[in-house]
């Protein structure tokens, strides 16, 4: 396995946001984690890529709140639980956050540079690039515009697109549907199969459920912080218990 989560329990002060879950994604795979709103999804992605370890210092600093972080993540055969996150980054485990979060006052090729900060090779930031402008051609021909002033769905694709620029082993994309008109959102997902298709590892976080059930090879449930089903997307759906009651379907 490329990763394992075992046991994870993150609580903010008294608050359980996760609750002893456990999760694996295989080299070349698309698996996904759903759930609704407040289920846990972010959190989840947070802690495996080290920014929930940031940000119990953060509050310990600042608010004298604390976090509690607890549980196995192993990354490619090493325990990464209580690494820094860019230090997870180095190691190929990158995380393009939920709503798009670009460097709104630079420009398109400044933030997909911006993905590539840890690489020296030039050459290779060069390869990087080209292969990020023929996925996402738009970008290309967007590369001196503002990126404050993209559309919802063109600042999505310089979001996957920035976090391609380190060459991921593992790619966590967080919510991507959310805010895009439903072409754009149909594009969006479109353009992760590709990836998936250049032999990159997916995780990915979404409530568009129906669409991404036949991208995935397997699914997690989540909800109120535990996982509470697991399995293809076919045999999910045929649960009516789950379907209607965690899927909303």
């Amino acid at each position: 396995m490329l990763l394992t989560v075992t046991g994870l329990t993150v609580v903010y002060d008294r608050a359980m946001i996760i609750n002893d879950l456990s999760m694996k994604v295989d080299a070349g795979e698309l698996v996904s984690l759903v759930g609704p709103n407040g289920a846990g999804k972010s959190t989840t992605l947070r802690a495996i890529t080290g920014l929930v370890a940031w940000e119990k210092e953060v509050l310990r600093k600042t608010t004298g709140g604390d976090v509690t972080l607890k549980g196995a993540v192993v990354f490619d055969g090493e325990r990464i639980e209580n690494v820094p996150a860019h230090k997870i980054v180095k190691k190929g485990l990158i995380h393009c956050p939920e709503r798009r979060r670009p460097f709104r006052e630079l420009t398109v090729l400044e933030n997909l540079m911006a993905g590539a900060y840890l690489l020296k090779d030039k050459t290779e930031i060069q390869s990087n690039l080209e292969k990020v402008y023929r996925l996402f051609p738009v970008l290309h021909s967007r590369a001196g515009q503002v990126s404050g002033t993209l559309s919802g769905g063109e600042q999505q694709m310089l979001a996957i697109g920035r976090s391609l620029m380190f060459r991921p082993r593992l790619l966590c994309i967080d919510e991507p549907s959310t805010g895009l008109a439903p072409i754009m959102r149909s594009e969006v997902f479109n353009k992760i199969e590709e990836i998936r298709g250049l032999g990159i590892t997916v995780l990915l976080i979404e409530q568009e459920v129906s669409t991404v059930f036949k991208m995935a090879s397997r699914n997690y449930v989540l909800s109120s912080g535990k996982i509470i089903a697991e399995g293809p997307g076919a045999d999910l759906l045929a649960d009516e218990v789950i379907r209607k009651t965690y899927l909303g379907l």
